[in-house]
């Protein structure tokens, strides 16, 4: 029986994954989340200054220097900041004098770019002109060459899309990416997932060296939710799992870095977020999965400059599209943020038959909020948190994963990062008979 997507959090996920309603994510903190001007990024002692000058801040705090659990993201008091210097950000508090100083500064200073209120964000069950205009031309030409070829709709293969089952060898997964055949492992890749956390000693990872901390206030890295560690499983676990199970990770041997930026309820906020992206960006990943985000069809101003300043340091972001919508009964929803940034790569769904997800959302019209790819996203095998071991689960949450752990296997195979990583994956997907508005470039393809 399919499973209910967990991404957005409609619904429970075989009775275990707390529900939430429609709408709750995208909530105000009361924080806002600043967007620093390039020319001013890369210099922490000019940061703080602006931040000092313009912002009214009289005690800024780096990244770098919080505390595991991640206490002063949610302390932070009237004259606080936390600044992302790798990222070019800045989350500040919003007092009322300040906001009016912040609000003229977006306007008239040219070291501020854009000025956010900070939002929740929920697990989804989803240098300069190259990252951003070379990718979207990229995928707009491929699109229309398609489209040319194939009469008006791209995305449209000359051959049916086969269908696909879980072996006791292989998850479906697995097999429609062509993971279970491909002479690549990830050897050494760094990939981030940042999530719900890990579940610590899961018996499957016994013997793999694992990187993690926690951006939640007053919770390690342990994965009390689960989704994490099934979004874990997909990119990075077992090429032979112990007990007997069927392989589901594909980067068997990546590095693998565990950022807990949601917390034991599937939630977390945008500076909590943006601090993981920090810490994995510092730490020379070379792949952020990320399956969370909000229904928000907007694109935000920090996620987009985080998304181009990752690639700029040779880092992939991939994150989960989203999961509101209801196909069979003539709901469509757009890609949601963080995912709708052009410099992210948007993941949407497809089944273990090559269609789209019921639930898997839509191109959004906003510039570079197409999805970019699909991966497989129903009933997706994979970790759980103890003592289950092991769960099927739906969403673009379990599509993403199997992206990043795809990316992992070209960074290793081309000894591509960055632009050009994200380029590789598009040209490499399988085209779908489903329309790019749904599907992007198709189903991502595993080196062999």
């Amino acid at each position: 029986m399919m499973s209910e997507p967990s991404d957005f959090g409609f619904g429970e996920v075989d009775g275990a994954l707390a529900g939430h309603l429609p709408g709750e994510a995208g909530e105000p903190t009361g924080r806002y989340v600043l967007t620093l001007a390039d020319d001013v990024v890369g210099d922490a002692n000019t940061m703080r200054a602006t931040l000092q000058s313009v912002a009214g801040v009289s005690n800024v705090v780096e990244s770098g220097e919080l505390s595991e659990g991640g206490a002063e993201l949610q302390e932070l008091t009237d004259s606080d900041a936390v600044l992302y210097p790798k990222l070019g950000i800045a989350v500040v508090t919003g007092a009322e004098d300040r906001l009016e100083s912040l609000s003229t500064a977006t306007a008239e200073d040219e070291r501020i770019e854009a000025m956010e209120p900070e939002l929740t964000v929920y697990a989804l069950q989803q240098p300069g002109v190259l990252e951003t205009e070379y990718l979207r031309g990229y995928r707009d030409a491929a699109n229309e060459l398609y489209e040319h070829a194939n009469g008006g709709t791209a995305g449209v293969a000359v051959e049916a899309a086969p269908s696909f089952a879980d072996t006791a060898a292989f998850t479906w997964g697995l097999q429609a990416v062509r993971a279970d055949t491909s002479r690549f492992s990830g050897q050494g890749v760094p990939v981030a997932i940042l999530d719900t956390g890990f579940t610590v000693r899961h018996p499957d990872f016994a013997g793999r060296r694992i990187t993690s901390k926690s951006f939640i206030p007053d919770q390690a890295p342990q994965d009390g939710h689960g989704h994490g560690t099934h979004c874990t499983g997909t990119t990075s676990g077992p090429q032979r799992p112990p007990g007997g199970a069927r392989r589901y990770g594909i980067a068997y041997n990546d590095n693998i870095f565990i950022g807990k930026v949601l917390n034991n309820q599937g939630r977390g906020t945008d500076g909590q977020i943006l601090a993981g992206m920090e810490w994995a960006v510092n730490n020379r990943c070379r792949v952020i999965s990320m399956s969370l985000g909000a229904d928000i069809s907007t694109v935000s101003a920090a996620y987009e400059a985080a998304g181009r300043r990752a690639l700029a340091n040779n880092c992939l972001i991939v994150a989960a599209a989203g999961n509101g919508a209801g196909r069979a009964r003539g709901r469509f929803t757009l890609v949601g943020r963080p995912a709708n940034s052009p410099s992210i790569m948007a993941v949407g769904a497809v089944d273990s038959q090559l269609r789209i997800a019921d639930f898997s959302a839509r191109s959004n019209p906003v510039a570079g909020g197409q999805v970019d790819i699909v991966g497989p996203g129903v009933d997706v095998f994979s970790t759980w948190k103890m003592p289950d071991r092991h769960r099927s689960i739906s969403g673009t949450s379990m599509a993403t994963p199997h992206v990043a752990g795809c990316a992992a296997l070209w960074a290793q195979a081309t000894g591509a990062g960055g632009a050009s990583l994200y380029a590789q994956l598009i040209r490499s997907a399988q085209r779908l008979p489903i329309p790019s508005i749904d599907a992007g470039a198709g189903l991502v393809q595993a080196p062999q």
